[in-house]
């Protein structure tokens, strides 16, 4: 077996490169992965740009799809050469964080100023691939507490079928999850990214009987009617509070989803709120936010604004594959173009620029 592997890696902001890097070493508790499929998240963008920090030579992204090359010797009920995924977020479960119901932020910590080449000190939750430890957008990843996190998967589905699992939709659906959704509710989505897509299906199945989808954007408004949004409202045509107002009769909507990472997406967001109401936010802000008196009601109304990031584990893998399987959604739509490992220069540049109606990339190794 070769000692080296293809690995994007950050350089300086501006720059991700192609680079030869040496096969992680397989420790007892890890997992040496062979990369089949891998795609760029819009996470992945803001590292591009330097607006989230990582280490130089950092190996990015951070949603494997692969087969197992090798075992650490205390991993147990699995084989090498089976097909499996791992959650962008790869928890031990041993944590003070996980055993206290957050496992996505177990190992969550603050790191100084000159480790990460951030200025001051940045959170990273339980994000470990691509942020903390060497990511996916390689020939092979290494996983780190390989028995909480490998998930097994299922025949008959395909890489591009289960490349949401990771990140995209777990966090689409914890959106849905946290916007406390009940039977017959309305929800507002804000944007319609693979997340806000995924959170407007992850609504459907939740029971929400009224759910409107918003982006500026009428090629993924029509997707998103696809995965279930019942009103599309394209925000470039019309004022979206004043419509979600009309159209619950001025009560307002029991819940939004906010997927983008804006200021004007979160304050749209709160708006469109009935008293009472729950904000779920997925976005990944750059900025300081700032709520407005009106739109919080001066502290008066009731309003929950829930904060999500995406849930990891075998757990959480096993369930969002079993809807796949069930064929109660299908995400390989979400997949818009393919590219070569070696052309990723290319595919970020294809993403960064929102070209061509793509969604998401299949990076094949």
């Amino acid at each position: 077996m070769t000692t080296q592997m293809r690995a994007a890696v950050f350089v300086e902001p501006g720059r991700i490169e192609l680079v030869s890097k040496p096969i992680p070493d397989v420790g007892p508790n890890d997992a040496l992965i062979r990369t089949t499929t891998t795609t760029i998240c819009g996470t992945d963008v803001h590292i591009l740009k330097g607006e989230y920090p990582v280490a130089k030579g950092l190996t990015v992204g951070h949603e494997p799809v692969g087969v197992i090359e090798k075992l650490g010797s205390a991993v147990q009920g699995y084989k090498e050469g089976q097909r499996v995924i791992a959650g962008a977020i790869c928890p031990n479960f041993s944590s003070y964080a996980a055993q206290d119901g957050a496992p996505s932020q177990d190992g969550s910590y603050l790191i100084p100023q000159g480790l990460c080449g951030c200025h001051g000190y940045k959170a990273t939750a339980g994000w470990r691939f691509g942020n903390l430890i060497d990511g996916t957008q390689a020939e092979y990843v290494l996983v780190p507490d390989a028995q909480a996190n490998l998930a097994p998967i299922p025949d008959g589905l395909t890489d591009e079928q289960v490349l949401m699992c990771p990140d995209i939709m777990s966090t689409g659906f914890v959106g849905a999850e946290n916007a406390n959704i009940r039977i017959g509710d309305t929800v507002v989505v804000f944007a319609q990214g693979p997340i806000g897509l995924c959170a407007t299906a992850g609504a459907r199945l939740l029971g929400a009987t009224t759910i409107i989808a918003v982006d500026g954007n009428d090629h993924r408004l029509g997707i998103a009617k696809n995965l279930g949004a019942d009103i599309t409202l394209n925000y470039k045509n019309c004022d979206v509070v004043d419509e979600v107002m009309k159209l619950t009769g001025g009560k307002g909507a029991d819940s939004s989803i906010e997927a983008l990472g804006t200021q004007s997406t979160f304050e749209s967001a709160l708006r469109v709120l009935k008293p009472g109401g729950t904000l779920s936010s997925l976005g990944v802000y750059s900025e300081d936010l700032k709520i407005p008196l009106s739109a919080f009601a001066a502290g008066l109304g009731d309003h929950k604004i829930n904060t999500a990031l995406c849930p990891g584990g075998k757990e959480r893998m096993r369930r969002l594959m079993n809807v796949l399987a069930s064929e109660r959604l299908n995400l390989e739509l979400l997949v818009t173009h393919h590219y070569a490992l070696n052309d990723i220069t290319a595919a970020y540049d294809l993403f960064s620029h929102q070209r061509d109606g793509v969604l998401k990339i299949a990076i094949k190794p």
